[in-house]
């Protein structure tokens, strides 16, 4: 009599039968909200629900000349920190949680903007290199204050890439608009598109003219179909872009509300809705006339440092995104 003996199982942690896959994809992780944080958006004007700010701390106390540290002036800690409480309240009557960065150390000055410094996607965040090396080594601060939320980052641009969240701005759900010049360089915008690729996504260019820092002092996007144009700044590209997507466009001419003021520095809370800084009542006008309502905040210290509340704001999730 043959007795048949039974192959033993492997062990668990060569694939046997204790082995459990891991089924879900990221974006689903995401949403379930049972290892990380429920973070994204593949729009600009859905819903706002979570950003980060950071907290102002002594290194704004520094002891340079304003222009090395790509400020504009110095700001006044005292003053900086109590827009800073007040840009909190405004944030939270609107619905949005806010997460305010708790470090152990001080970052670079510069930190306080932390637009540039992350981007979200639906699948979680793209970690930014800064350009300037006044503010290389901002990514370590940045990278602490999200796994502190349990934030997924899914890429940080390698080699001699720079790229800031400030250039890159969904024109859809699989669209993505990415500015190329002096903040995001032609490397930066080529791991963009191949990591934008393997989620379906696509990245259309557009080449930024020179004096200008970012894409979204070019253009930014009160609605689907309204994006709010810099007049001075704006090209024949982007505009010929924008009017083949059926985008309406609101265009404004430079001044001194535009150039000093950042009138067009907005953050969007929602559709037709959105936040800019005060001291901007012609803009502020044209914003109402185009059927966009505006809650204002003040800014002057952050004005100093040279960026208004799209700059001061890291979004990390808004309703809505596919």
């Amino acid at each position: 009599m043959t007795t048949l003996h039974k192959k033993p199982s492997l062990p668990a942690t060569y694939g046997g039968a204790a082995w459990l896959p891991r089924t879900k994809s990221l974006a689903e992780e995401l949403t379930a909200q049972k290892y990380w944080h429920h973070c994204g958006t593949s729009t600009e004007w859905g819903k706002l629900r979570e950003i980060i700010l950071h907290w102002p701390g002594e290194e704004l106390n520094f002891s340079e000349p304003p222009d090395h540290q790509l400020m504009l002036a110095r700001p006044d800690l005292a003053t900086l920190r109590h827009q800073t409480e007040s840009l909190v309240t405004l944030y939270q009557k609107e619905g949005v949680t806010v997460h305010l960065s708790d470090l152990s150390e001080q970052p670079p000055p510069n930190f306080l903007f932390q637009r540039d410094l992350f981007w979200a996607t639906p699948q979680g965040v793209i970690l930014g290199r800064p350009a300037a090396l006044q503010r290389a080594g901002e990514e370590p601060f940045m990278a602490q204050v999200l796994a502190d939320l349990k934030i997924p980052v899914i890429y940080h641009p390698h080699g001699q890439a720079t790229f800031e969240g400030a250039d890159a701005l969904w024109l859809d759900p699989t669209t993505v608009l990415v500015g190329s010049g002096v903040r995001t360089n032609p490397e930066g915008v080529r791991q963009l598109r191949w990591l934008l690729e393997s989620m379906g996504v696509t990245l259309l260019e557009v080449n930024l003219p020179q004096g200008g820092q970012h894409l979204l002092g070019v253009v930014n996007f009160a609605d689907a179909d309204l994006a709010v144009v810099h007049g001075g700044r704006v090209t024949s590209q982007l505009t010929g872009l924008l009017r083949e997507r059926g985008i309406e466009t609101l265009i404004l001419e430079p001044d001194p509300e535009l150039t000093d003021g950042l009138g067009m520095n907005f953050v969007t809370l929602a559709p037709r809705r959105v936040l800019m800084p005060t001291g901007c009542p012609e803009i502020k006008k044209h914003y109402r006339q185009a059927g966009i309502e505006v809650v204002e905040a003040e800014v002057g210290e952050y004005l100093k440092a040279a960026g208004g509340p799209a700059c001061l704001t890291g979004i990390l999730l808004r309703e809505n995104f596919q």
